[in-house]
């Protein structure tokens, strides 16, 4: 559905910018954020609502250290994570918990919700790794030049059960009308029909960005298979 995706895009961008705030808030401290999240989607019911349903999303943030600095490694750990806790708690085990949670933010109460898709927020992007560039903002202040982390870059990746994936570039200097999202299906509830440069997405970058999208999609159909087959929704 077209309204989701683009909830989603909104989501995904709000998340982004709130993980880049706290990280650059507590760089440099002990309770120093890593550059990569998780984010989980749900809906429930919600007849009030245009379309029937509210969204919901979980989130993860990690403390900065080695293991959570490299982003297609990460992925790997959390569906190695998915995977084990469906084996050891099995069809009552849910992501957001009590047992065996993958989150520690967001909307982590939701009875009856329902799984709608995965995805990350980095803070690395064209801009540089969130280590450098931030580091970079220390620089220019201790020089007298004036930066702020609100125009530096980030980025989402997404996967939704309805063969969705997005890519967002939330790129706070970009110029108007520029939305940074590509999307291998409509955003636009009208068009039903057009040619789609990102029709095969998650084929398409450099070879890390690869790695990115076939990590997520192994998370994503370990989440599929386990919440969408009347085990936990």
């Amino acid at each position: 559905m077209a309204d989701l995706r683009t909830q989603v895009v909104y989501r995904s961008k709000r998340l982004n910018t709130g993980h880049l705030i706290e990280a650059d808030q507590a760089f440099g401290q002990r309770n120093a954020l890593g550059p990569h999240a998780l984010m989980l989607f749900f809906v429930s019911d919600a007849p009030t609502e245009p379309y029937g349903y509210k969204l919901h999303t979980a989130y993860r943030l990690w403390p900065q250290a080695p293991d959570s600095d490299v982003l297609p490694r990460l992925l790997a750990e959390m569906t190695d994570v998915a995977a084990d806790n469906i084996a050891s708690i099995g069809r009552k085990w849910s992501p957001l918990g009590p047992e065996g949670s993958m989150v520690n933010g967001g909307d982590m109460t939701l009875p009856g919700g329902r799984y709608v898709g995965v995805g990350v927020s980095t803070l690395d992007s064209d801009q540089g790794r969130w280590y450098q560039v931030a580091r970079t903002l220390r620089d220019a202040a201790a020089a007298g030049r004036y930066m702020s982390a609100f125009n530096l870059k980030g980025q989402c990746y997404a996967l939704l059960t309805d063969g969705t994936a997005l890519h967002v570039d939330r790129d706070p200097q970009a110029r108007l009308g520029e939305d940074g999202v590509r999307c291998n299906k409509t955003l636009d509830s009208n068009r039903i029909t057009y040619h789609n440069p990102y029709e095969h997405l998650t084929e398409q970058g450099d070879d890390e960005t690869r790695d990115i999208w076939r990590q997520l999609t192994a998370l994503h159909h370990t989440l599929t298979a386990h919440l969408l087959a009347g085990r936990w929704a």
